[in-house]
């Protein structure tokens, strides 16, 4: 299916999984992420895969396979966010991990597309607090890949030396429409991270299964 509509934002974002377009046009804003391995072509730009911006009225060119997400910026971002924890559980409540009991952060639903899980998520604390961790037990095959995509407020990705805030080596900055760099080795080894928010914020995590790797149950999800 070329472009496929996704619900899990709904009615909040809208989503889809676009595949095999030579060329693909843009009406008002969205956010595009690249999940192929080769770049999008973009006026005279290139979107290299896993990266992600803003476009706006434009077209894109050699898309192999990309996620949009629109609507992200039409909303006030304080009453989105109180119609979100209105509508979506708690990560705690569908994941049951010690680290996520009394954070406030909560999911959409989660959806696979081939080997992609995509989930929404909502951090609404500041300091999040939702805990440092690096190993992603759903699936035990080498290979696993894991970005984040912000799409409302800002937040930061960070990376620790060890299981302490304090041992901090790296933080990314994410604003609407970034995607940090990925983080892990060629065998998919991570290092300690997590993601903290800078406001009340929102951002998309997708999970890239490994050739062989099952899907997984869909209550569960790493972030």
């Amino acid at each position: 299916m070329p472009i496929e509509t996704l619900t899990i934002g709904e009615p909040f974002f809208g989503l889809r999984h676009v595949t095999d377009q030579a060329a693909l046009h843009l009406t008002g804003r969205a956010i595009v992420v690249n999940v192929a391995d080769r770049p999008i072509r973009i006026e005279a730009q290139t979107l290299a895969p896993l990266q992600s911006a803003i476009f706006a009225n434009t077209a894109l060119h050699d898309v192999d396979r990309a996620l949009i997400i629109d609507r992200f910026d039409t909303h006030d971002d304080a009453a989105l966010c109180a119609e979100v924890r209105k509508s979506w559980p708690s990560a705690f409540e569908v994941r049951g991990e010690e680290r996520l009991r009394g954070v406030e952060h909560y999911m959409s639903p989660k959806v696979f597309v081939g080997n992609i899980g995509l989930t929404f998520y909502h951090s609404a604390s500041v300091p999040l607090n939702v805990g440092l961790h690096k190993d992603h037990p759903f699936c035990p095959v080498p290979g696993f890949r894991e970005v984040h995509t912000q799409i409302v407020g800002f937040g930061k990705m960070q990376q620790c030396r060890e299981r302490d805030p304090a041992t901090l080596y790296l933080e990314e900055p994410m604003a609407p429409g970034m995607t940090h760099r990925p983080m892990y080795d060629g065998q998919g080894n991570y290092p300690w991270h997590q993601y903290e928010t800078t406001t009340p914020s929102i951002f998309m995590a997708l999970e890239i299964l490994p050739e062989g790797a099952e899907i997984p149950n869909l209550g569960g999800n790493d972030d």
